[in-house]
């Protein structure tokens, strides 16, 4: 469920473009949780509700009448969210409508589709569950006319298979249209009345006498961008000193605006020939490089003309991975495709903050295009990170950045199925209905043209989309050849980036980790984590790597030294791994009792050398044989069912490697105890709920606390003490003769 608001106010005073803000407010009550933050309450928009305020403003923003200046707020607050079933959706249909019943000018209404693919099947507005499932996720809007906005990625899926689901997803839109008209007869305000901004007819013709084609030879005869930009400037600066007393500033610069695009129209659509003297179908001068960095895993770099990204791959550990606070089921990410655009990558001064929407924005298309590539966690368990850098911009920086994101990829040795690359396509319309598309759009294209059409893929495929127009919308004649145009650039850019490097580099960087990935038992995961992750940081600590343990019990340690890997490796599965009797091993003494010595002879795992076992002679005291901290060598006599083991030093002396037989039975202190028998023997240990009883040299019984006395006691050495001989009966002895129960209380009342 989506509450859907919008507002209007007045223009403000001096602004030359439509102030339209669009918000998504993500409520974490609308899937019963609380926020993640610290504030435990939801602060700054997630990038999935970026991208749904992006995805949202970019259909409707087309649909406000030319010269309208009044500030239009949208806000779409979600307030139940199943989980099951995208709101993006909901939410841009939810706008349309609202937009619709308002007073506000709006020329919709539009409604909006999301397609899936599952074997050869198309699934309308598929659950989070089929999108993961679906080779394609493409979301479709549009008008009764025809579509104005795309959004897609896809797995490798050939354009005859996309346009069919752009064909029913415009169907299913028509559809959704229809209910939104009929809400409106219903409820609908009457549109308000506006004064359009910035157009003068008068100052129009004005312009028109005093630049005549001067506009039109400027774009023929520039050299560049920065070129084209200082003529158009000037000639800009020379129409306002020419009018300034007749017309504002903001009219002055309107007019200038629609010479500008009078006369680039018709140099394409009557000469066929772009501003910078290219054909139709022709991409700007290509070039790629790779291994720029030598610190960094792995590095690209793509020139398109006077386009050029830099792209970088980071890999990490399991616990790189991006954790996810929003209302989807994702809730983790192990790919990241980070995009940057600095004000001097177009010759300008700007303020460097924090990420902007459009470099969300175009991030996360460029993200789209290559994780239909990537290989599967299984096959390649890292966290991989891409940075694209726009050095130079000048029109498809994000298309720039599959190119650079590609090369980086292939550099840093990740085993992508295929080479990606993308192009954009762009769309001049005339007043006759003629049209023309452009292969490679650069900056003035795109900001006069009609469309800017970005398609991502492979040789074999389609793997993103992502469609922007400034008129109402386009045919589906547009769409095919716009389609089938991508799919001849995108082929010649796939030769330039095989030039670069031809295959995938077999090692991963020198600098890069190196992960291995090993499994324990499900069981075995506590052990090691330890408690509150104490033996996990001390491997970390000790070894320098990093531990990332999985619910399913798979371990990936990464460490850029092989030994450090193989040292964690051996920590951890010498924490999981299955103790043996007859096994020798050199550990720890722990700690010390007066019956014996506690030996950490692996992390985290004890086993108790009795007095007994420590020496060849009889032993007094334990102190006498070892201390806390020495390291002993001791071999493995017994293991009871309780998982206890016993050690004994005295079997890896000289003369006794063979006195204890390997299996457990055989290594137990031959003794005859049967229920019944009183037996005098030294109390060796105290605890809270009893007391331990030498019987016979190497043979330890219990007497619990409530068989000491014939009274309830409350503890244990207010009537026994250490060292203190008693007399007690055998009340128990299980199967193995691992334990056995005595009782003093048994002889007290006999």
């Amino acid at each position: 469920m989506i509450l859907v608001t919008v507002t209007m106010s007045s223009p403000r005073e001096g602004l030359d473009f439509f102030p339209l803000t669009v918000d998504l407010e993500e409520r974490h009550y609308a899937i019963g949780q609380i926020p993640g933050s610290f504030f435990r309450r939801e602060g700054r928009p997630t990038t999935q509700a970026i991208l749904t305020d992006r995805l949202i403003d970019r259909p409707i923003r087309p649909l406000f009448p030319k010269g309208f200046r009044n500030e239009v707020q949208v806000i779409a607050t979600t307030l139940s969210s199943d989980r099951e079933t995208p709101f993006d959706i909901l939410a841009l249909n939810g706008v349309s409508a609202a937009l619709s019943i308002s007073d506000i000018p709006f020329n919709g209404p539009i409604a909006a589709t999301r397609m899936g693919y599952i074997d050869g099947e198309f699934i309308i507005n598929p659950t989070y569950e089929q999108i993961a499932e679906s080779a394609l996720d493409i979301v479709v809007a549009g008008s009764r006319d025809g579509v104005s906005m795309m959004e897609a990625g896809a797995n490798e899926v050939d354009e005859d298979t996309v346009f069919e689901a752009i064909r029913i997803a415009h169907e299913t839109n028509l559809e959704v249209i229809s209910l939104q008209e009929d809400f409106a007869k219903d409820v609908g305000k009457t549109k308000s009345d506006f004064i359009p901004h910035g157009h003068d007819p008068e100052a129009v013709a004005k312009a028109k006498e005093i630049l005549g084609t001067q506009i039109y030879e400027n774009l023929r005869d520039s050299q560049d961008q920065d070129d084209m930009r200082s003529r158009l400037n000037n000639l800009e600066e020379e129409l306002k000193s020419n009018l300034s007393e007749e017309f504002d500033s903001s009219v002055i610069s309107g007019a200038f605006e629609e010479l500008l695009d009078e006369q680039f129209r018709t140099r394409i659509l009557k000469d066929g020939v772009r501003p910078d003297g290219r054909g139709l179908r022709e991409i700007r001068p290509l070039s790629a490089d790779v291994s720029l960095l030598p610190r960094a895993h792995g590095s690209g770099l793509f020139n398109r003309g006077e386009t050029q990204i830099l792209g970088v791959t980071t890999l990490g550990s399991d616990s790189d991975a991006q954790r996810l606070d929003n209302l989807t089921p994702e809730d983790s990410k192990k790919f990241m495709l980070h995009y940057n655009f600095p004000p001097y990558s177009t010759g300008e001064t700007g303020r460097i903050g924090s990420t902007g929407r459009r470099e969300t924005g175009h991030g996360a298309l460029a993200e789209r295009a290559l994780s239909a590539v990537l290989p599967g966690n299984e096959d390649f368990p890292y966290t991989i990170r891409i940075v694209c850098e726009a050095l130079s911009s000048n029109g498809s920086t994000s298309m720039g950045s599959v190119c650079a994101g590609t090369l980086a990829l292939m550099d840093a040795g990740v085993p992508i199925s295929s080479p990606v690359a993308g192009i954009s396509v762009g769309l001049i319309t005339g007043d006759d209905d003629e049209y023309v598309t452009l292969t490679d759009i650069q900056g003035l294209e795109d900001h006069v043209g009609d469309m800017d059409f970005k398609v991502a893929g492979t040789e074999n495929g389609i793997t993103a989309i992502q469609l922007d127009i400034k008129v109402n919308s386009i045919s589906f004649d547009v769409i095919k050849d716009a389609l089938a145009q991508a799919k001849e650039a995108r082929m010649q850019v796939l030769n330039v980036l095989a030039g670069a490097i031809p295959e995938v580099r077999t090692e991963v960087s020198e600098f890069a980790p190196r992960i291995e990935k090993i499994m324990v038992p499900v069981d075995k995961i506590g052990a090691v984590i330890g408690p509150g992750g104490k033996t996990i940081r001390g491997i970390v600590d000790a070894t320098g790597a990093t531990v990332d343990i999985q619910d399913d019990g798979t371990v990936l340690i990464g460490s850029v030294d092989a030994e450090s890997s193989a040292n964690a490796i051996q920590m951890v599965k010498d924490l999981t791994r299955e103790i043996e009797v007859g096994e020798v091993f050199t550990g720890k003494v722990a700690k010390i009792a007066s019956f014996g010595a506690f030996v950490e002879i692996l992390p985290g795992t004890d086993g108790m050398v009795h007095i007994s076992e420590l020496d060849n002679y009889r032993v007094a005291n334990v102190e006498d044989v070892v201390s806390v901290g020495d390291e002993i060598t001791v071999k493995v006599i017994a293991k009871d069912n309780s998982g206890r083991i016993k050690l004994s030093r005295k079997a890896t002396l000289d003369g006794n490697e063979d006195d204890y037989p390997d299996d457990a039975e055989d290594s137990k202190p031959e003794i005859d105890v049967n229920i019944g028998d009183v037996i005098t023997g030294k109390v060796v240990n105290i605890a809270k709920f009893g007391a331990f009883v030498e019987i016979a040299p190497g043979v330890d019984g219990m007497v619990h606390i409530s068989e000491l006395e014939t009274y309830r006691i409350a503890r244990v050495d207010d009537v026994v003490s250490v060292g203190e001989e008693i007399t007690v009966k055998v009340i128990d002895v299980d199967e193995s003769g691992d334990r056995i129960k005595l009782s003093r209380k048994a002889l007290l009342t006999d």
